[in-house]
């Protein structure tokens, strides 16, 4: 759960700094290519050769996920799903658990969630049903099926256990000057961020004033109570997207997926889109060639 010890807003220089606070063998929170993902801090990750990360899918894993996993930061995943979405598989994470590079612990998309929002209430387990009769219950140890104390029919759910990260990491569109950023609609990133240990936000602008004073504003903040620290990252979420600020790169996605199938064409991608400088990336166009 957040260390909310601190108050005073934190700001870093940027995606790089992030990255650095970032220890190898942590295990670290990542929210879906559709949500919010700081993919410059993902980018920072690999340029650094962070080892030994722990990633867990808040509820799926895809483009960051994939490009950590490709150049050997990532130890193991916990998630529901890795994917690129309309680009199709994650390449570079197929290959990975075909070779036995990679630990995968299967989830389920409601049991990431309530993990975490067990851990956000401070409690050791939360219950469900939806697993019950699934391979995964039987493959879980960390599941436990009970009869439910409630009643005396027949009647077992099971208890999801308390998800804690050492670390999240996303995306915002805004920051203020008070340490808060916005999120608008995406508000499993705020249960990331109250489960997390540590919260790291990259975002597109930095507001005057409190954003949490803006009557409508405010309902889509995360306070500052539950942020680390926040750096500026222009485009930071590419190419994936923020809503109503710029789309998915779907071009690059897809060219992504398909160069990447090879080491060798995933080796080129690290160096024309990661190795080289961020600004000279994010004044490029999208890449045309197959």
């Amino acid at each position: 759960m957040a260390d909310l010890a601190a108050n005073a807003p934190r700001f870093l220089a940027d995606a790089q700094a992030i990255a650095a606070q970032v220890p190898d063998g942590a295990f670290v929170a990542l929210p879906p290519d559709y949500s919010l993902v700081a993919a410059e801090v993902v980018r920072a990750l690999v340029r650094r050769r962070a080892r030994g990360l722990r990633l867990l899918g808040v509820p799926v894993l895809g483009y960051g996920a994939d490009l950590l996993i490709g150049a050997g930061c990532v130890e193991s995943v916990e998630t529901s799903a890795v994917s690129l979405g309309e680009a199709g598989p994650a390449p570079r994470f197929t290959e990975a658990v075909e070779s036995g590079a990679l630990r995968v612990v299967d989830s389920t998309c409601p049991m990431v969630h309530t993990g975490l929002q067990a851990t956000e209430k401070g409690v050791p387990f939360m219950p469900l049903r939806g697993v019950i009769g699934s391979d995964l219950v039987t493959e879980r140890s960390d599941w436990k099926v009970i009869q439910n104390p409630l009643t005396s029919e027949p009647d077992p759910i099971v208890l999801a256990a308390a998800i804690e990260p050492d670390i999240a990491l996303f995306h915002a569109r805004w920051a203020d000057r008070s340490g808060n950023v916005w999120i608008g609609r995406r508000r499993e990133l705020a249960t990331i961020a109250h489960a997390s240990r540590r919260t790291y936000v990259t975002y597109e602008e930095l507001r005057d004033g409190d954003m949490l004073e803006d009557e409508l504003l405010a309902p889509g903040v995360l306070s500052s109570v539950y942020v680390t620290a926040a750096a500026p990252a222009a485009r930071g979420a590419w190419p994936l997207g923020v809503v109503d600020l710029y789309a998915i790169d779907d071009a690059h996605l897809a060219h992504y997926g398909r160069v990447a199938r090879t080491r060798e064409g995933f080796e080129r991608y690290l160096e024309e889109f990661v190795w080289r400088s961020t600004r000279e990336r994010n004044s490029s166009p999208a890449p045309s060639h197959a």
